[in-house]
């Protein structure tokens, strides 16, 4: 709108000097008042658009297309009282249609060439005669004015057609930009992850080492060997340290790195069924598992991609849900898992950020890194996350990833 103004000016110039040079200077006797009176008009228009843009609200399309259709509506009187399309100044209603192509939505560009070129066919027709003085007559026959008409409009849709299609190309470019910035700040934000927890593996594997080794000869000592409730407290502490060495070890999934050292072979069905029942073991009779697998196939894998699934479960387990259901398919050559519970989902508001950094329903610290660790992990293998809400409630997560990026040996998909 700034632009348009600052234009809308210097058309005001113009169109003041070129009336008052051929009026006076010529000798071109022009209905001067009424003229003038549409300069005033848009000068009028200026001023109380200087005044609407301090306010400094947005403008829509809608307003821009209604500046563009007064200017437009100025234009065309002006012509109609000096020659209509045989006024050697009529072709400049390019310069609107140029403008609108830029700075308008595509609808609003091709109605002004419409526009345009209707006005052009009628000022054709009806327009105030132009009476110039002696020896500067010129006649127009109408197979020149159609020429002239065609020109206009062949111009008008070249010039929108290549000016919106830029236009498009560039916004893809600026959207393309965008998420690869998006991208590579989501990359960073996970080396420093990873960094950190490679620095809290190191630092907190010593320490549970000699817990358990501590752990494993106190159960060796003749005054703890013969059971009891000690020895069974002593068999718990042994557990929770080999569950806290468990956690060290896969702590480096922050990073969302996968160690080649850590890939174990396996199956489909196999890989699966460990994570059910890892899973399960803890929260017996949560989850519902449906294999629909069409076949097996012989996979590698590391605790990254049991991670995944583990998070998912937990987030649905931890909403509040009363039953999941797990289901694995196969999908165009792809590994297809559907996480469905009857939690309270997600707000409407956050389904659009889900995957991002700490946006989680969850009130505390370092929640919503599950599904934004999966977001990345999977984009590594080439997979996609998925997430939505249910129609009857609860929320419904979608993995999928090649089965490329995970078999071992030839497979018929």
């Amino acid at each position: 709108m700034v632009l348009l103004t600052q234009l809308r000016w210097l058309a005001v110039l113009g169109q003041l000097v070129t009336i008052l040079v051929v009026h006076f200077g010529l000798g071109v006797k022009l209905p001067l008042a009424a003229m003038l009176a549409v300069i005033a008009a848009l000068a009028l228009l200026n001023i109380v658009t200087i005044f609407a843009l301090a306010r400094g609200r947005l403008i829509s399309n809608w307003e821009l297309f209604c500046a563009l259709l007064i200017d437009f509506a100025a234009l065309s009187v002006q012509f109609y009282m000096s020659g209509g399309a045989t006024n050697p100044f009529a072709p400049i209603g390019i310069l609107q249609i140029v403008l609108g192509a830029v700075l308008l939505e595509a609808w609003s560009s091709w109605a002004l060439v419409v526009l345009h070129t209707l006005a052009f066919g009628v000022l054709a027709l009806f327009h105030r005669p132009l009476v110039l003085p002696s020896g500067h007559v010129i006649s127009l026959v109408p197979v020149q004015i159609v020429a002239s008409l065609l020109n206009f409009v062949l111009a008008g849709v070249l010039l929108v057609f290549f000016v919106t299609r830029i236009g498009s190309n560039l916004r893809v470019r600026d959207a393309s930009l965008a998420e690869m910035r998006q991208w590579a700040a989501e990359e960073d934000h996970i080396v420093r992850m990873g960094l950190l927890a490679s620095g809290a593996a190191h630092e907190l594997g010593t320490p549970l080492s000699s817990l358990s080794v501590i752990l494993g000869d106190w159960r060796k000592h003749p005054a703890l060997a013969s059971g009891g409730a000690l020895t069974e407290e002593i068999e718990e502490m042994q557990a929770a340290v080999a569950r806290c060495k468990d956690i060290v070890g896969g702590i480096l999934y922050a990073s969302g790195e996968a160690r080649s050292e850590d890939l174990a072979r396996t199956t489909l069905r196999g890989f699966l069924a460990a994570v059910v029942a890892q899973w399960t073991s803890a929260r017996p009779g949560l989850l519902v598992f449906e294999d629909l697998l069409a076949f097996d196939v012989v996979i590698a894998v590391d605790r990254t991609l049991a991670q995944i699934v583990t998070n998912v479960l937990d987030n649905a387990a931890e909403a509040g849900a009363s039953i999941i259901q797990l289901s694995a398919s196969l999908e165009e050559r792809r590994m297809v898992l559907v996480v469905q519970d009857d939690g309270v989902g997600f707000p409407p508001e956050m389904l659009e950020t889900v995957g991002k950094p700490y946006r989680s329903t969850k009130d505390r610290r370092g929640a919503g890194l599950g599904l934004f660790l999966a977001v990345n992990v999977l984009r590594k293998l080439g997979g996609e996350v998925e997430v939505r809400n249910g129609s009857a409630g609860g929320t419904i997560v979608t993995l999928s990833v090649p089965l490329e990026a995970l078999a071992l040996e030839g497979w018929d998909g």
